[in-house]
């Protein structure tokens, strides 16, 4: 295939789309990323992206970047616009906003890997406005005209790649909704430890929910709800902008914060807990793949990628969790009653079993299949 290019929005921590980005490395043995902010550590990279050079845009040199980087949204369609990647064979985008609108060149096999449309141009631009407390007064307007123009600019260069990729149905149906185009589901990659030796099957007393602590997790409710059910103990893993805000949320004892575990403690809690407990509504939702890699049930929002992770109780003959259908405090406490009376329909074992559907080697298989279509395409030009 030659050189290919991978880039990728930003890279503020190692997440789900950084974890994408490294399985791309690995699959393409690329070397060269080009993404707009990198703070990624050292550490990060020497285990994840050895050898490998980012190049990232002029604004991630201005001061203190990382506290404001997300409010420069309006200027990354022109920053990314900047990277000029036409010394490559190829481009591969991975792209939640702005990796897609990369400048390419008429000959150049361009894949794109979409997370999701620009959520807060899209479907979340009023429950943005509302959590930044943007009314209809000037700076309101100012945001809400810049999102406007952030729409026109993803609408435009929608139809760049020669393939696109979506990491799950929802985002599929979201593609085909706002842009018009069909894109092939392929799942993101879950990693899997062949020996066996992250799978628990031995479950503690308590449940867990784990994600970036941000306002679309839904965090909030979870803590709400087992407010309200003080005899069921509660572990909350991860770190993020609502990390203060949800500490002051929760009234009783039966609630813990861990902030960010390393991995060994990371699978050890989520693996030993009954269930994960996730309200939010995800593109995909890696963290509840990986916990029924660890054998742990999942009891989750309906919506999203959820239903491509879950065999929900009532609709599979081997369960691995439950889903809800609302986003309310009531529906997640009614959902955790109905997981306990039917808990022995859900075996570890099934949990473990659907998760092997998304593993790395099979993530390998359908990118390659899918570059392939789109040097054809370019071949046949």
């Amino acid at each position: 295939m030659g050189s290919i290019a991978l880039v990728h929005d930003w890279c503020p921590s190692f997440r789900g789309g950084e974890r994408v980005l490294a399985e791309l490395c690995k699959i393409t043995g690329s070397t060269d990323v080009y993404t707009l902010f990198d703070f990624l550590t050292a550490d990060v990279k020497e285990d994840f992206f050895p050898g490998v050079s980012f190049h990232t845009s002029a604004a991630d040199r201005l001061p203190l970047i990382e506290k404001y980087y997300r409010s420069l949204f309006f200027l990354c369609p022109f920053l990314i616009e900047q990277f000029d990647v036409t010394q490559h064979d190829a481009v591969i985008s991975s792209s939640a906003a702005f990796a897609r609108g990369v400048l390419t060149r008429p000959d150049q096999p361009h894949l794109c890997y979409v997370h999701s449309p620009v959520r807060y141009a899209w479907d979340e631009q009023f429950s943005y406005l509302s959590e930044g407390r943007l009314g209809y007064g000037p700076k309101g307007l100012l945001f809400r005209h810049m999102l406007h123009n952030l729409r026109i600019w993803d609408t435009r260069t929608a139809h760049g790649p020669d393939v696109m990729l979506a990491n799950s149905c929802y985002v599929r149906d979201r593609i085909r909704r706002i842009y018009g185009r069909d894109a092939e589901v392929v799942h993101p990659p879950v990693p899997i430890d062949p020996s066996g030796s992250e799978y628990i099957a031995t479950k503690d007393d308590y449940y867990v929910t784990a994600s970036f602590l941000a306002p679309y997790k839904r965090t909030d409710l979870v803590i709400r709800a087992f407010n309200e059910m003080p005899t069921r103990r509660l572990v909350v893993v991860g770190d993020g902008q609502q990390a203060r805000s949800l500490r002051s949320l929760a009234t009783g004892s039966n609630i813990e914060f861990t902030s960010y575990l390393p991995r060994p403690d990371y699978v050890s809690t989520v693996g030993h807990a009954r269930a994960l407990v996730f309200a939010g509504c995800e593109d995909f939702g890696i963290a509840m793949a990986e916990a029924q890699a660890y054998g742990t049930p999942v009891i989750a929002f309906g919506r999203g990628g959820a239903r491509d992770i879950v065999r929900p109780l009532g609709s599979s003959t081997e369960p691995t969790g439950l889903l809800f259908r609302q986003q309310t405090v009531e529906s997640i406490k009614d959902a955790i009653g109905c997981f306990e009376v039917n808990e022995s329909d859900i075996s570890p074992d099934a949990c473990w079993l659907n998760a092997t559907r998304f593993s790395p080697e099979r993530f390998r298989v359908q990118i390659e299949q899918a570059m392939e279509r789109a040097v054809a395409m370019r071949n046949s030009v």
